[in-house]
């Protein structure tokens, strides 16, 4: 477990390993509530990693999450910040608790988690008891398990603690079943019998636990007694489980009742070679070399060598690790091996079964080279035979086999020993599902940081240290994969002269990234075109056309839409390429790529070229989601009018039933949404011109600024295609949706133009939807900029065509952004009345979305203490309605009305968290009203340092954006006669 390293320099520490808590420069912090602690847990136990708001939110309440469970998460998160980083001006962005696409990473230093340390000390404990360092083992093992003070995650809520807090109970009950074998090699049985009895009362069916007890008490001269543990637990055994005790422990009873002289003295001997006879052969020992720059996986390092040391059941041991091409499965196996290799006296055998490659090893041939091995000179011919002499062989010895690189099951099953006391370790880019009893291990890319160690170890820390972003860019387009930091790390090691720069620009051209990703007779290709080869037709089909969309992942039903087959056919399709590890499987039913592995897929759609197809696969999907973005529409927003179609589709999309399962749907396939959109941009006119219809839906509905830059670069290409076809419907959609996406992203001025030139595609006097929307958003632009006189008249024309089309909700929304306008004029009563009838309609209409921005207008044109009530209750509707956007404008609102009343404590709660959520979506707009109101209300609060701090940085906002808000602001400044204003920030 490790963590990304930061700049913070206080001494903050946090324990998981009993009661969760945190201490800064040994000072103990508050954590808050049970649930906010669960919220820190999760983050802690990710090591650095992001944890998407979806996992927090599962980790938390599981299948039943409360209605507001994303704005109770960002309100966890917002607190969490200032308690760890209490010293953090306002207006400057976490440094640990960061925000990372949809979700958050905690990122402290390695040492400052018990749990880390705890990791580290048992991975250095068990190499010293490899190398035979036993005092020294005893006493790291010691000092790790000093680290728990209690039951792990005391007290944390959630199905995510539940299980982490199995899994931290079963590291500890490992780890001092460990201590207590070193304590017997190095002859501390006396000491450690009182704590083997706690143990074997605490764990009861651990059978280890009794057999090291039953060694303690005999070497302590108490045989009887040791004879009862056994009788004790054989009984406990078949009361409880029906089964008799497993090798290990029947061989201790029998090894006592035999007087065995080897259990008399803490290690046993090395048998000497007899002098009066021929030496037998060596122990087998064919492990390949350990490499000496392992990095991370220190995990599931130490949960693979527990199994494997623990191999005493009544079963032979049978762990299996499965994994794309490169993600180090053989590594790491040869290391875990060496780690363990002291258990298994009898000797390690090796063999790599080529399952990837063309001609998989003949089962037969490798029991032969086994056979030979364990000294037969004459093998049988059948596998039949020699499986037989091979089991039988093995059931007397304690025996190591690693089983590497195999095809499937049916390969591997006559390799397994038939009896417990041996233990296998098999490899596989498929999940060996067909091994009865077998452990299966998932091996995922490393985490950014083993990545960096691993690039550092081979490169050199200083050439890493003097460029650590390009560094990060470099392991991050590797996709973190094993294989792919080695190569770029030895290509930069053998050229002195490049910089990692040099090498990160190389890899930042995604077409060529595989081409550099390669060394000699390494190549990232190379090895993903193994996995490729085995796949059968229509399953290479599949991989290469789920490709075409740059999605973080995609759900059964867009696969099935992409393929154009049911969904049933699709999930099988997709289910063999998780099998063959081309695909993974995080959620059920929904499928996504390693980064490399897409790259791949769509190199492999640029070499069959088959265009036609791919165009067909796009419009499928398109033919699936427009029409459920749609519905999703309609469905929050009864009875509010969508724009026109330009593309004709045949299929209904899906079912959205509810509003909330509307938004949810919106939510979870945002990304998938804007991906389909890019991959339209270039295709033919067809697709595009249906993705522009997907692009204003989504846009209309789920304003999220996030998504600005990427979709406002696809406009630009769809811009130019539908000006070269001289499309005008095509061109009047275009530059609608540019001018909705500059809004929410604040570049208002250039929204302004955006909506004029969709109006100069538009007939004035052919009334339609989108005529209404444009006009509208138009006039709103204006006002923002401070033209109110200029903007009466497009909301007019809106909302006389608002009644063309005999549409009162759209009325009802113009009449409320008319009412901004007459405000800003000064009709004050006026701009009341008029929003009053919008909030009026509103309510008459029974659309919560309009009811919401209508109480929001009328807020905003009421002063102080009336506006408060209105306030609330849109804040409550766009929380209900998941809008964070407006939900952060409506916060920056409310704030300033709490103001007018001189509720400055409650003032600058909205303010803060206002601003947390401006941040977090990157909106410049909402981010100066929440400073600019944070900042009058830590004034009143007489903290005029960092209330200031809030109004410089409000007054430099709107000036950038050219606000007519940045005036007051200004005022405000001056009135505080401390320094002169802020020039105005670029």
């Amino acid at each position: 477990m490790e963590f990304r390293e930061t700049p913070q320099t206080s001494a903050l520490r946090f324990q998981v390993l009993g009661p969760v808590q945190a201490w800064l420069d040994d000072k103990p912090l508050s954590l808050g509530s049970p649930q906010q602690q669960a919220v820190l847990t999760t983050l802690l136990l990710h090591s650095g990693r992001p944890v998407t708001t979806q996992d927090l939110v599962d980790a938390l309440w599981g299948d039943r999450p409360p209605t507001q469970a994303v704005a109770a998460l960002r309100t966890y998160v917002s607190r969490l910040r200032t308690v760890i980083e209490p010293r953090r001006e306002v207006r400057r962005p976490a440094e640990l608790l960061v925000s990372v696409a949809d979700g958050y990473a905690l990122r402290i230093p390695g040492e400052a988690l018990d749990l880390a340390v705890f990791e580290r000390l048992s991975t250095e404990a068990a190499t010293a008891r490899t190398s035979g360092d036993k005092h020294e083992a005893h006493r790291l093992l010691a000092q790790a398990l000093d680290l728990f003070s209690g039951r792990p995650l005391t007290g944390i809520p959630g199905p995510y603690a539940d299980t982490q807090r199995q899994r931290l109970a079963e590291r500890q009950a490992a780890a001092a079943e460990e201590l207590c074998a070193t304590a017997l090699d190095i002859g501390l049985h006396a000491e450690i019998v009182g704590e083997l009895n706690s143990l074997t009362a605490e764990h009861p069916l651990r059978e280890r636990l009794r057999e090291l007890l039953m060694l303690a008490l005999y070497r302590c001269g108490r045989q009887a007694e040791a004879l009862g543990v056994y009788t004790d637990t054989r009984k406990l055994l078949i009361e409880e489980l029906g089964v008799e005790p497993g090798s290990g422990l029947s061989a201790m009873h029998n090894r006592i009742l035999a007087a065995d002289p080897a259990l008399a003295v803490p290690v046993a001997p090395a048998p000497s070679p007899q002098e009066d006879g021929p030496a037998g052969p060596p122990a087998p020992a064919q492990l390949p070399a350990d490499v000496s720059d392992f990095s991370g996986r220190s995990e599931l390092v130490g949960d693979l060598s527990a199994i494997l040391m623990n191999a005493t059941g009544q079963a032979v041991v049978v762990t299996s690790l499965a994994g794309i091409g490169g993600v180090g499965k053989t590594t790491l196996a040869v290391h875990v091996a060496h780690r363990v290799r002291a258990e298994f006296p009898d000797g390690q055998l090796y063999v790599d079964l080529r399952g990837a490659g063309a001609s998989p090893a003949d089962p037969v041939a490798v029991l032969g080279d086994f056979l030979h091995s364990l000294g037969v000179t004459e093998s049988p011919d059948s596998l039949e035979q020699r499986a037989a002499l091979y089991r039988s062989l093995l059931a007397s010895r304690r025996m190591l086999i690693l089983l590497d690189n195999a095809r499937d099951a049916e390969q591997l099953r006559p390799l397994i020993p038939g009896v417990s006391g041996c233990a296998v370790l098999a490899t596989s880019r498929s999940r060996l599902a067909g091994i009865p009893g077998a452990q299966l291990f998932d091996v995922e890319e490393l985490t950014p940081d083993e990545a960096l160690a691993l690039f550092s170890a081979i490169v050199g820390e200083q050439r890493v240290a003097a460029e650590p972003e390009a560094a990060m860019k470099v392991v991050t387009a590797c996709g973190f994969l094993p294989l792919a930091v080695r190569i770029a790390a030895a290509r930069l090691a053998s050229r002195p002269r490049w910089s990692v720069s040099d090498l990160a620009s190389r890899l930042a051209d995604q077409r060529r990234r595989l081409d550099e990703l390669q060394l000699g007779n390494l190549a990232v290709e190379t090895t993903i075109g193994l996995g490729y080869g085995q796949l059968s037709t229509d399953e290479a089909r599949a991989f290469r056309l789920l490709a075409l969309i740059d999605s973080p992942d995609i759900p059964l039903a867009a696969a099935a839409a992409l393929l154009g087959v049911d969904e049933y056919t699709a999930e099988d399709l997709a289910e063999a390429l998780v099998e063959a590890n081309m695909l993974e499987c995080f959620t059920p039913g929904r499928y996504r790529y390693h980064d490399l592995l897409r790259l791949y897929a769509q190199r492999q759609n640029e070499r069959i070229g088959d265009t036609g197809e791919q165009e067909q696969a796009v419009l499928r999907l398109l033919d699936l989601l427009i029409p459920t973005t749609r519905t999703a529409a309609q469905v929050i927003e009864p009875d509010e009018p969508v724009l026109e179609q330009l593309a004709a589709l045949t299929s209904p999309g899906l079912d959205l039933p509810t509003s909330h399962a509307a938004q949810d749907w919106l939510r979870t396939e945002g990304g998938l949404l804007l991906s389909t959109v890019e991959a339209a941009a270039s295709g033919p006119g067809t697709l595009q011109r249906a993705a522009v219809d997907l692009l204003n839906y989504l846009i209309s509905i789920d304003p999220d600024p996030t998504r600005g830059p990427r979709a406002l670069r696809t406009l630009e290409a769809f811009g130019k295609d539908a000006e070269r076809r001289d499309d005008s419907a095509a061109l009047a959609r275009v530059h609608f949706a540019r001018g909705t996406l500059q809004s929410v992203t604040s570049d208002f001025q250039g929204a302004g133009q955006s909506f004029r030139r969709s109006l100069d595609h538009q007939a004035p006097t052919d009334p339609t939807v989108l005529l209404v929307a444009t006009a509208n958003m138009l006039g709103v632009m204006l006002n923002v900029g401070n033209r109110p006189a200029e903007a009466l008249p497009f909301l007019e024309q809106a909302r006389a065509t608002s009644q063309a089309v005999d549409s009162p909700i759209l009325e009802a929304r113009v009449v409320s952004n008319i009412a901004r306008v007459q405000h800003r004029l000064g009709m004050t009563e006026t701009a009341i009345r008029s929003a009053e009838d919008g909030v009026a309609a509103a309510r008459a209409s029974k659309n919560d979305p309009l009811l919401a921005q209508t109480l929001y207008q009328l807020g905003v044109v009421l002063s102080g203490i009336e506006a408060v009530p209105h306030l609330r209750e849109a804040h409550r509707l766009y929380q209900s309605q998941r809008n964070p956007l407006w939900e952060g404008y409506t916060l920056a609102r409310l704030a300033s009305a709490l103001l007018v009343s001189e509720q400055h404590t409650e003032a600058a709660e909205a303010a803060g968290e206002s601003l947390a959520i401006a941040q977090e979506l990157d909106s410049a707009f909402c981010q100066g009203l929440a400073n600019a109101a944070l900042g009058e209300a830590l004034l009143a609060l007489a903290q005029p340092a960092r209330g200031l701090a809030c109004l410089q940085e409000a007054h430099a906002i709107f000036t950038r954006l050219g606000v007519p808000e940045a005036s007051p602001v200004a005022d405000l400044i001056s009135q505080q006669h401390t320094e002169p204003l802020s020039p105005p920030a670029p």
